[in-house]
């Protein structure tokens, strides 16, 4: 079977022409549109979450001989938390192959952080799975590209780092307050507030509670003065 056009251009940004194109057409096609006779890429974003993992703590140990556990940890989850595939999908217009039901089209799935990551996930799996590990490792390698060099000794989740700050500074943790919440219930967006116990305050809005409260940490984690 011969991919679509799409696909196609979409195999030149990835890095990686299949063998069997039916594999990339599973990994980008989402749950909202699977039935008895079309597959989605749940079965293959668990596989892939694990050839990622696989393949980024070795390139992280290969980077850094010297770096100890509690320096490679927080590197690694810096570099494969849903966030950070989205990105790469980004990167690589992922979004714009995904097959996805009229709920999730509807409500911007092509542009979510989870929906994306899911399916970068599904996409690496679908490389294993296709040209075995070298291709997969061939391609986190060639996607993340300065992402794993760049990551910093000490990269941490923004509440985290905002809570270190916080308490370095004699202060009680910072508080979460939810702002608000917009649009229906199967696509919701939440702004949330992060205070400091000394006023400072930033917000932000996500589709997700999680991503929301990081994403107003590292907004007022920006705006103080960090050591």
């Amino acid at each position: 079977m011969k991919p679509s056009a799409d696909l196609q251009a979409f195999e030149t940004r990835l890095g990686h022409r299949f063998a069997d194109p039916q594999l990339l057409v599973t990994a980008v096609t989402h749950a909202s549109l699977s039935s008895a006779t079309r597959s989605d890429n749940e079965r293959l974003e668990f596989l892939g979450d694990r050839v990622l993992g696989l393949v980024m703590a070795e390139a992280l140990l290969d980077a850094d001989a010297g770096a100890s556990e509690g320096q490679l940890a927080p590197r690694f989850n810096a570099l494969v938390r849903k966030e950070t595939c989205a990105a790469v999908a980004r990167d690589i217009g992922l979004g714009e192959v995904l097959k996805l039901g009229r709920s999730e089209m509807l409500s911007g799935g092509r542009r979510k952080d989870a929906l994306l990551g899911d399916a970068m996930e599904a996409v690496l799996a679908a490389i294993y799975r296709d040209g075995g590990m070298a291709a997969a490792k061939a391609a986190i390698h060639r996607l993340w590209g300065t992402r794993i060099t760049d990551v910093k000794a000490d990269a941490r989740d923004a509440k985290t780092a905002l809570q270190e700050w916080a308490q370095a500074r004699k202060g009680p943790p910072p508080q979460y307050v939810e702002v608000s919440r917009t649009g229906p219930d199967h696509a919701p967006q939440f702004e949330i507030e992060a205070r400091l116990h000394s006023g400072q305050t930033a917000r932000a809005t996500a589709g997700s509670k999680r991503v929301a409260e990081q994403a107003a940490a590292r907004a007022l984690l920006e705006s103080v003065d960090t050591p």
